[in-house]
């Protein structure tokens, strides 16, 4: 293995949170992730609520721990209820159908390898595997954006690192309380289904090199963009933006959902240090496994 001396220090919260690049890396972020909602909506969906994220990446750490190690446990509908168990991020019937909904889907696909047919191992198929790789290598982007880093480089140079760093980060994610339990701003929008892609739109028309004020106008909005954008419905959509302005954390400049939309600095400052958490986290588990993972045989040289 690499000697650990050899990785880099990985950024904290703090710093990301306070360097002067992090609102346009954020922005670029954001708009990613749109991109990647558009592009596969009915997949994407999957990660667009807390829920969904922390079930979609427990799920996905399964499997990389398994291809990293084999005598690992494998993915199967038992040993992700065991891993919820005491979390109360989920219900044991919301699991197996969220499982069922990734299978269905492609996401995941039967492991033949077993003569046991009460059990049914499964591991993410190659569509599931490039988008959370996608996923990954954009964060990667942002955060070397932040400090002139080579991590998008080394990720590409070496794809075995997503499989050691992404069970490490969504290990650490899942017990972060600043993560799975966030402020009540942003908790508002990311508890219901969708909510997170709503909240990456929106924060992605924030001019980033403006300086916040107590309220930041982001221009016309209208909620039916919102439903047809992201599958839900109309009143769905109402009701959230409803909550949101009991909070007076968003509004619009008139009555109805008429003039400018505005978004308030405490909803921004909470959503950029709620996406920090999960950019340190990710930068930690990246140079983890950059110290970690073997060093690779002559035929994955040659591969």
């Amino acid at each position: 293995m690499r000697a650990a001396t050899d990785a880099a220090e990985a950024l904290t919260v703090e710093a990301i949170v306070e360097n002067r690049l992090y609102g346009l890396a954020l922005k670029d972020a954001a708009l990613k992730l749109i991109a990647m909602h558009d592009a596969a909506p009915r997949i994407v969906r999957y990660t667009a609520d807390m829920k969904r994220w922390l079930l979609t990446q427990s799920i996905l750490a399964f499997h990389f721990q398994r291809v990293t190690s084999p005598s690992h446990p494998g993915l199967t509908a038992a040993n992700l209820k065991a891993l919820i168990a005491d979390s109360g991020i989920a219900s044991k019937n919301t699991a197996f159908a969220h499982l069922a909904e990734m299978r269905n889907y492609g996401l995941l696909v039967d492991v033949h390898e077993r003569a046991d047919k009460r059990v049914r191992p499964l591991r993410i198929s190659e569509t599931a595997e490039t988008l959370i790789r996608e996923w990954f290598d954009e964060h990667l982007k942002s955060l070397d954006t932040l400090d002139g880093g080579t991590r998008s480089l080394r990720s590409s140079a070496d794809r075995r690192l997503l499989w050691y760093a992404q069970p490490r980060m969504s290990e650490s994610l899942f017990h972060d309380p600043n993560w799975a339990s966030p402020s009540q701003s942003v908790d508002t929008f990311v508890r219901t289904a969708s909510g997170s892609n709503i909240l990456h739109d929106l924060m992605s028309r924030l001019p980033p090199e403006k300086e916040l004020e107590t309220r930041m106008s982001i221009g016309p909005l209208r909620i039916g963009e919102f439903s047809r954008r992201y599958a839900i419905s109309r009143t769905h959509a109402r009701r959230l933006f409803e909550r949101a302005q009991v909070l007076e954390i968003c509004g619009w400049d008139a009555s109805g959902d008429r003039g400018d939309f505005w978004l308030a600095a405490e909803l921004i400052r909470d959503y950029r240090h709620w996406q920090a958490v999960k950019f340190a986290a990710i930068d930690e588990a990246f140079e983890w496994a950059c110290s970690h993972v073997p060093e690779p045989t002559n035929e994955q040289r040659e591969g």
